[in-house]
C-alpha cells in the first residue's frame, strides 16, 4: 500500500475521482461514501473506497453527461462515527446517494438514522446481516437500501454444510459481539446442529482488545475439535493466536472476512493448514477479467481479491449508471436514483461489463432509452424488493499460506437445504 493511501485513510480525507470526460459535462454529482478506512475493518474499507473510485473514474472516462465525484468519510469502524459522517454528507453536502458501510454495525445505523429518514438511496458492498432484510420487511427502509452481497441467513447455512462435509463435527464458536457476528452465529448454529454437528460453547467478544486470552479459555470448554471464528482480520488474528498458544486445536472454520493475507501472515501459515471458510461467491464475467487486470495499478498495489474490493466496484458502477439513467430525464434527485438502481441491472437489458469502453456502450443505450443489464465483477445481480441479491457461495481453505477455492454451493442449493432443515 502506498504512503499516500495510508495518509489519506488515516485522516479520513476526501477521496475525489477527478476523471476527465471525453465530452463537456452538463452536471456534476457527488457520491457520498462512508467506509471503514481505519479500525478493525480498515482493510475492507480501504479496498472498497478505491474500488468505488475506480468505477467512477471509468464512468467519467466513458464521457457521460454527468461528472461523478466521491466524498469519502471514515467511519473508523464505529456506528456512531458513521452516523455523524453520513449526516454531514446527506444533510449538509446534500449528496443524492450514499455507498457504505462495509460492516453491518456501520451500515445499519446509517440506514436507520440518516438515509432512510431522508429517503436517500444507500448501497452497501459488504454488509450481510439478516437484520437489513428484516428492516425492509418491516417497512423501515422505504425501499432505498440495496446491497451487493448475499445475506448471512444463507451464508450461515452454507458454512454449516461445509463444516460437516469437512468432518468438523464438534466446534466451539467465538464471534464478534455485533449485529453481524450475532446473526451469523445464530444462523450457523441452527443449520449445524440440524445437520448433526455439536457446538461446545459460544463466546462473544468485544472489538479492539489487546488480548483475547480469556475468550480463548472460555471457548475451550467441552473439548471442541476446532474453532469457528467469526471476526475481522485484525482481531481475528489476535484471537487465533490466543487459541493456538493455549493449546486449542489448529482447526478452524472462518467467515468471509477472514479471507485475508494479513490474517494469514499475522497468525502464521503453518497454523492454518486445517482452516476452511466460506465467502459470498462470484460468477465470473468479462467485468471480473477487467477488474482483476486493472485494480492493483489503480489502487496503489491492493490486490483485486482483497475483501470487499470486487463488490465495491459493482456498487460504484451501479450507482454511476443509475445516475446516468436518472439524468436522462434531467432528474438526479435521490428518488430518481433509487428508481434507476434496479433498472440498470434489468434482466431484459443489453449486457454491459466493467470498464470505460463498456460504459460508453451503456451510456449510449441509456440515452436512447434502451434497457441495460450491468453484469459486474461478482457476476449478474438482481435486487429483490428488500434490496437483497442471491448468488453462489465460495468454499475455500488455506494451503501453503494462500486461500484456495475448493468448490461452490449455489444459493438455490442453500435455500433448498434450509427448507429441508425446516428453517
Amino acid at each position: 500500500m502506498t504512503k499516500s493511501l495510508l495518509l489519506s485513510t488515516a485522516i479520513g480525507a476526501v477521496l475525489v475521482t477527478a476523471g476527465t470526460s471525453a465530452f463537456a459535462a452538463d452536471c456534476k454529482v457527488t457520491v457520498g461514501m462512508v467506509m471503514e478506512l481505519t479500525g478493525p475493518a480498515g482493510q475492507y474499507g480501504q479496498a472498497g473506497a478505491k474500488s468505488v473510485d475506480m468505477a467512477l473514474r471509468d464512468l467519467n472516462e466513458a464521457g457521460g453527461a454527468c461528472t461523478l465525484e466521491s466524498d469519502t468519510r471514515d467511519s473508523q469502524s464505529q456506528g456512531n462515527v458513521a452516523v455523524d459522517q453520513a449526516t454531514q454528507l446527506v444533510n449538509v453536502k446534500k449528496v443524492p446517494v450514499v455507498i457504505g458501510g462495509i460492516i453491518s454495525s456501520v451500515t445499519i445505523p446509517i440506514l436507520t438514522s440518516v438515509t432512510a429518514p431522508a429517503k436517500v438511496p444507500q448501497i452497501s458492498p459488504a454488509s450481510s446481516s439478516p437484520t437489513l432484510t428484516e428492516l425492509g420487511r418491516e417497512g423501515k427502509t422505504g425501499g432505498i437500501f440495496f446491497r451487493t452481497i448475499t445475506s448471512d441467513a444463507l451464508q450461515g447455512t452454507a458454512a454449516a454444510k461445509y463444516a460437516i462435509d469437512q468432518g468438523l463435527k464438534k466446534l466451539a464458536v467465538i464471534h464478534v459481539n455485533n449485529d453481524f457476528g450475532v446473526n451469523m452465529e445464530r444462523e450457523f448454529q441452527k443449520a449445524y446442529e440440524a445437520l448433526g454437528g455439536t457446538i461446545t460453547s459460544v463466546t462473544p467478544y468485544n472489538e479492539k482488545q489487546s488480548s483475547y486470552a480469556s475468550e480463548a479459555t472460555a471457548a475451550m470448554k467441552g473439548d471442541p475439535e476446532g474453532l469457528y471464528l467469526i471476526s475481522y482480520p485484525v482481531d481475528g488474528a489476535t484471537i487465533a493466536r490466543a487459541w493456538i498458544s493455549q493449546g486449542g486445536p489448529a482447526t478452524f472454520l472462518l467467515n468471509d472476512g477472514m479471507n485475508s493475507s494479513d490474517f494469514i501472515e499475522a497468525v502464521g501459515a503453518k497454523y492454518l493448514e486445517n482452516a476452511y471458510g466460506t465467502s459470498s461467491g462470484t460468477s465470473p464475467t468479462a467485468s471480473t477479467e477487467y477488474f482483476n487486470a486493472n485494480y492493483a495499478a489503480f489502487s496503489g498495489g491492493i490486490a483485486p481479491d482483497a475483501p470487499a474490493a470486487d463488490r465495491s466496484y459493482d456498487a460504484g458502477a451501479i450507482v454511476g449508471l443509475a445516475i446516468a439513467k436518472a439524468n436522462k430525464d434531467g432528474d438526479v434527485t435521490p428518488a430518481a436514483i433509487t428508481a434507476a438502481i434496479p433498472q440498470v441491472v434489468d434482466p431484459k437489458g443489453a449486457p454491459i461489463y466493467a470498464g470505460p469502453e463498456e460504459f460508453k456502450k451503456a451510456l449510449q443505450l441509456i440515452s436512447e432509452g434502451k434497457p441495460i443489464r450491468y453484469e459486474g465483477v461478482i457476476g449478474p445481480v438482481n435486487f429483490d424488493q428488500y434490496g437483497d441479491i442471491t448468488g453462489p457461495f465460495r468454499l475455500w481453505k488455506i494451503a501453503d499460506g494462500k486461500v484456495t477455492t475448493t468448490g461452490e454451493i449455489s444459493a438455490d442449493d442453500v435455500t433448498a437445504l434450509k427448507a429441508k432443515l425446516g428453517q
